[in-house]
């Protein structure tokens, strides 16, 4: 066990003071933000009756039947992971106390007092709580992110988490609770959301509401969702802009800093559970609720209704009605909405998907406004601009003397000469010379080189530059490292220029390759280190049978196709 503080020095002081002095005496784990989130909601009360992370009966109840040890409902495995290499430095081992530290700032912000340390069946967690298949979010986590060892112990906090951003509407349990009170609410309809919300959403929370003379939370998940949502920047200012739509006084906005699993069924108990110790009676518990949708083979994780079935069997214990989610449709020939199986067999109805609308968004197409309110759409365009002005890169990869150096300048000329966009170069050679200049030529340095070069063309491609990035990129893994990367924010198109090695080497000028050859430079791509050719480029180019010209006009036409040349 870690040595206590000097007793006789701290004696005196408030129990904050003490716990605030011995985190600085003890080892520390830095917590990843998946855990950041869940440590907020276990201090808050929004995990109760979780005073910690869970310990191995706990959690080996959990994933077998909902239950922790001692019998309460719970759903969701809430664990601290760490590696075997953590555990040895740290020294774990039960009544050890461990700080807990926020990575972005290094404040401590709790102490865990240690029950066990544990190795957890990973495959039994993923099938039991996820389903098992392997491309779910939470298993691919599970079994691609998560460290293999679990600390479990009781949690004493010592700071809040820091918030900067949408702080008024950041409420722990006790505060909502308290403020429901004031209003004198004494019934409320909880909203789970990780979307903007639209016309729709606001007759199905209002409906709720009236059917059960209750007044309605809307209630988003701020913390960790699904890879390709939305940003909660935007999506709360989508809430905030449709709070007003609301009859005056039926509705609050309340932020929940939760990372989402996926989860389904069982994490539509956990969100019943969660919503309960905010305050809710109700929840609104939607068809395939919290699922991440299908897999590479077109087949759903869960049922549609398996998340309503599996909240329905807890109801008297969890102490939270549920209220099924109506699909609302919009009837214009009447220009109302109501609830799809209400809807008389002929009578005409019009919906647009969530495909649909972001395919709006970006394209600049009009958004109805039965579909949606005006100021809702408005904060929707000014996050996602048309597909004209958003961010792109265009990635070269090939040989040394191809000619991807000569196409990208050619492309920067061309796209600086049409204006409209901000037009930036990252070529092979000045990366070296600005970013990478420690760096060799082994395969680790190479991949490390062009991580870097991603790093760059994806923050400018956030920022709706046009991006032209030329190295030699010799390796299909970090190739793709770096297309995942920039399509976090914008389009990213892979150009081989296919020109051959023995062309490349017979018109080279500047003799590198007759260094190569003499044994000068070392780790050349095509003398002494491979080249892995693209298996899926969007376009292949070979200077040997085109000019750079051609090549160049070949992109410009790419770029037309996908809409992002529209006002240069």
């Amino acid at each position: 066990m870690a040595n206590p503080p000097h007793g006789g020095e701290l004696k005196d002081l408030p129990r904050h003071e003490k716990l605030t002095a011995e985190a600085e005496s003890l080892p520390a784990i830095v917590l990843t933000e998946r855990q950041l989130c869940d440590l907020e909601l276990i201090l808050s009360g929004g995990f109760s009756p979780l005073e910690g992370f869970m310990n191995e009966k706990d959690y080996n109840g959990v994933v077998a039947d909902n239950r922790l040890a001692d019998g309460n409902l719970f759903s969701m495995p809430i664990t601290l992971d760490v590696s075997l290499e953590q555990l040895k430095a740290l020294g774990v081992k039960p009544g050890s106390r461990i700080t807990l530290r926020d990575f972005r700032d290094d404040r401590n912000l709790a102490i865990i007092t240690v029950d066990d340390t544990y190795k957890p069946d990973k495959q039994k967690e993923a099938k039991d709580v996820f389903g098992g298949d392997e491309e779910h979010p939470a298993v691919k986590y599970l079994y691609e992110t998560a460290q293999d060892y679990y600390i479990g112990g009781k949690v004493d906090a010592i700071n809040r988490l820091e918030h900067y951003d949408y702080v008024a509407l950041r409420y722990t349990p006790a505060e909502l609770r308290l403020h429901f009170d004031k209003l004198g609410w004494s019934k409320v309809v909880a909203f789970q959301t990780r979307n903007p919300m639209h016309r729709a959403h606001r007759e199905l929370t209002v409906r709720a509401a009236r059917a059960r003379q209750a007044n309605v939370l809307i209630h988003p998940v701020v913390g960790l969702t699904k890879p390709g949502d939305i940003d909660h920047f935007t999506r709360v200012r989508v809430y905030q802009a449709l709070l007003p739509r609301y009859p005056n006084g039926m509705a609050v906005l309340g932020l929940l800093p939760l990372a989402m699993r996926m989860g389904g069924p069982r994490e539509a108990i956990w969100h019943a559970i969660i919503r309960k110790n905010y305050g809710a009676t109700h929840f609104i518990v939607g068809r395939d609720h919290a699922g991440p949708g299908k897999n590479s083979k077109g087949v759903e994780f869960y049922g549609p209704y398996d998340a309503q079935y599996a909240v329905e069997k807890y109801k008297d214990e969890l102490g939270i009605e549920v209220v099924p989610f109506q699909m609302m449709t919009f009837l214009p020939d009447s220009d109302e909405y109501r609830p799809i199986d209400e809807v008389p067999a002929g009578v005409r109805t019009l919906d647009i998907s969530g495909t649909e609308l972001r395919s709006r968004l970006r394209t600049g197409r009009e958004i109805p406004e039965w579909f949606s309110y005006p100021e809702v759409v408005k904060v929707l365009r000014e996050s996602h601009p048309p597909r004209s002005a958003q961010g792109f890169t265009v990635f070269l990869t090939g040989y040394q003397n191809s000619g991807k150096d000569a196409i990208a300048r050619a492309l920067h000329v061309t796209l600086n000469q049409q204006g409209g966009r901000s037009v930036s170069l990252l070529l092979g050679e000045t990366v070296r010379a600005e970013l990478s200049s420690e760096l060799g030529f082994s395969r680790e340095d190479r991949t490390k080189n062009i991580g870097r070069i991603a790093f760059v063309a994806s923050e400018l491609t956030r920022a709706g530059a046009a991006v032209i990035a030329a190295p030699i990129a010799p390796f299909e893994d970090a190739r793709t490292h770096a297309r995942e990367l920039v399509e976090k924010f914008g389009s990213f198109y892979l150009i081989h220029v296919a020109t051959s090695l023995e062309h490349a080497e017979k018109t080279d000028k500047k003799g590198i390759y007759a260094k190569a050859r003499n044994g000068d430079i070392k780790g050349f791509t095509g003398v002494d280190d491979p080249y892995e050719a693209p298996a899926k480029a969007n376009l292949t180019v070979d200077i040997e049978k085109t000019s750079v010209r051609s090549a160049v006009h070949q992109i410009v036409l790419l770029l037309e196709s996908e809409g992002l040349l529209d006002r240069l």
